[in-house]
């Protein structure tokens, strides 16, 4: 059966003969961002660790789009698995014009309980796994033939109290993405970040129905008064990799409804912004439903 193609805002062969990698491909923001690739002609080479996550999300795009959709399960913290999968990707697609390196993860900790183990398991997930698939695609690929890197990352402004582990490393995924522009723009590649804020991603639901009382609230934070859409920040996801921004590198995009700029002395009221909603198998996260 066929399903519902993705609502982008961007034409729909802008990304036609090429292959853009997607780490944490398998759900949430990065399952995403594969449709609306897929969407606009782009060849997927979807990264993750459960194979079976990955299969799903080719058949939802293969239901929706004719594009060469490849599968690699892989632990981007394992590096022999990181260069074998980034091998393999050029050998399917013939290519590699862009990454995303979405692949993460944590959990929530005040920072005087988290084990060395928890700090080296987030920081690995979060900083280490991004910098190795982010250096095999530049040695095995873009070094020779340019392309553009977006590394997601998070706001992590001003810290993020109970996930210090995760806050560290994506401040040092920024200052990464930073030196990388500055190292291999002689290459023509571009690297920038994205940071969500809020976003009404199945992530949500993996920090248990304990939190899902505060995390309805979190939306009182945000000046748009709102949690973001995956498809807003697949987007901005969009544009990075896109000829249209063959100017922009070292850079980092928000996509957090305006958090960081909320102050003590100013009442945000409610606000008449509306969602984008244009991913069609988009679902409300479990953790969101039920009062506001």
């Amino acid at each position: 059966m066929t399903q519902a193609r993705y609502r982008s805002v961007f034409r729909a062969d802008l990304f036609a003969g090429q292959a853009v990698i997607v780490t944490g491909g398998g759900s949430g923001i990065g399952r995403c961002t594969a449709h609306e690739l897929a969407a606009l002609g782009a060849g997927v080479a979807l990264v993750g660790r459960r194979l079976e996550k990955l299969q799903a999300v080719k058949a939802e795009i293969e239901a929706a789009t004719p594009v060469r959709v490849s599968l690699h399960a892989c632990d981007i913290r394992d590096e022999p698995g990181v260069k074998q999968m980034v091998a393999d990707a050029i050998k399917l697609h013939g290519r590699i014009d862009g990454l995303v390196n979405n692949a993460g993860g944590q959990y929530p900790q005040p920072a005087r309980d988290i084990s060395l183990k928890g700090w080296d398991a987030v920081v690995r997930n979060n900083l280490t796994g991004g910098f190795l698939v982010s250096r095999e695609v530049y040695t095995q690929w873009m070094e020779a033939h340019g392309g553009a890197i977006v590394n997601i990352i998070a706001d992590m402004w001003m810290g993020m109290p109970s996930m210090a582990h995760s806050g560290a490393a994506r401040a040092g995924m920024l200052s990464f993405t930073e030196t990388a522009a500055c190292e291999w723009g002689t290459s023509g590649v571009r690297v920038n970040a994205v940071a969500p804020g809020f976003i009404a991603s199945s992530g949500l639901d993996t920090y248990g129905p304990e939190l899902a009382a505060k995390f309805r609230d979190l939306m009182k934070a945000a000046p748009l008064q709102r949690y973001g859409t995956e498809a807003e920040v697949s987007s901005a996801i969009v544009y990075l990799l896109s000829e249209a921004a063959a100017y922009i590198t070292g850079s980092y995009l928000r996509v957090d409804g305006g958090v960081p700029n909320a102050r003590q002395s100013w009442k945000l009221e409610p606000s008449r912004s509306r969602p984008y909603e244009g991913f069609p198998l988009a679902k409300l996260p479990e953790v969101l439903k039920g009062p506001t």
